[in-house]
């Protein structure tokens, strides 16, 4: 005997896109992924207008003499300036001094923030002990060591300084307070089972402590560049700080700007490649 179409399990399975053995989604859930949807190509559509209107108006606010082009240069000024140092060969070698200084910074920063917020945690005497130093040197203009980190570690150096010494301060604070946040049931029935502290912070505190840890990454990624570039202004002799600095110097605004769109480029991609690493986290720790 056939089976008619008043059977219930007839109308469960009426989408062709549901997995076997899955039951079809709903009729809201498909209209919410449709709202979904839209709205992304909205934000990135409202993206793209926001951004177009932003170089229009700057443009067309040079041209028209609103605005001094000489102070501010102008969106079609600016690429055949970034053409002509891309061909002699001057964007890559800064670009590249900058990008290498940065994440240099970015990594020593993060490496040695995580271990002394480890120590932190490990011991909480010391804890009681540092947390105000840290609190002030973190709160510290670091601008003020630049001189000093010139006379330590020479021109060269002295920007991978700048770039630590700004960013690792709040790594240790941000790392700290993520181990101080995992659930102590967590940690009683890890050492119940018989684990060394060791053994609990790597196996417990610092897996649990992910989600912080990459919000920690991504603050770092922009501090230690803004350390790159604070000390690119004072004492080095290349990379995208001392493109816009020297080029403000003979009022060449065009390499400023041009500089300037490269250096917001650069940082953009390096948002995007620790967000990318934020993504693949999750899949693992989520």
């Amino acid at each position: 005997m056939a089976i008619t179409s008043s059977h219930p399990q007839a109308t469960s399975t009426a989408s062709p896109a549901a997995p076997a053995g899955q039951p079809a989604p709903s009729a809201a859930y498909l209209a919410y992924l449709r709202r979904e949807s839209r709205r992304q190509t909205l934000v990135q559509v409202s993206r793209a207008g926001l951004l177009l209107a932003f170089l229009v108006l700057w443009e067309v606010l040079a041209k028209t003499q609103v605005v001094n082009p000489m102070l501010t240069s102008y969106p079609s000024a600016i690429w055949p300036t970034f053409l002509d140092l891309a061909r002699n060969g001057n964007l890559a070698t800064h670009t590249w001094a900058t990008f290498e200084a940065t994440l240099v910074g970015f990594v020593v920063s993060m490496v040695a923030g995580v271990a002394i917020a480890a120590g932190l945690w490990w011991s909480d005497f010391a804890h009681k002990v540092l947390d105000p130093f840290l609190v002030v040197a973190n709160a510290m203009p670091k601008i003020a060591f630049v001189p000093i980190f010139y006379i330590w570690l020479g021109s060269e150096y002295s920007v991978y300084g700048m770039a630590v010494a700004i960013s690792i301060f709040i790594t240790i604070m941000v790392a700290y307070e993520g181990f101080r946040g995992i659930d102590p049931n967590k940690i009683k029935l890890a050492r119940t089972l018989g684990a060394s502290r060791w053994q609990v912070l790597r196996l417990v505190v610092l897996p649990g402590s992910v989600p912080t840890l990459l919000a920690a990454l991504k603050m770092n990624i922009g501090l230690a560049l803004v350390g790159v570039i604070v000390g690119e202004f004072q004492s080095a002799s290349e990379g995208l700080g001392f493109l816009i600095i020297n080029g403000s110097q003979v009022f060449k605004l065009n390499i400023v700007m041009t500089a300037i769109v490269v250096l917001g480029l650069l940082s953009g991609l390096m948002y995007l490649a620790i967000a990318w690493l934020e993504r693949s986290m999750a899949k693992r720790y989520g």
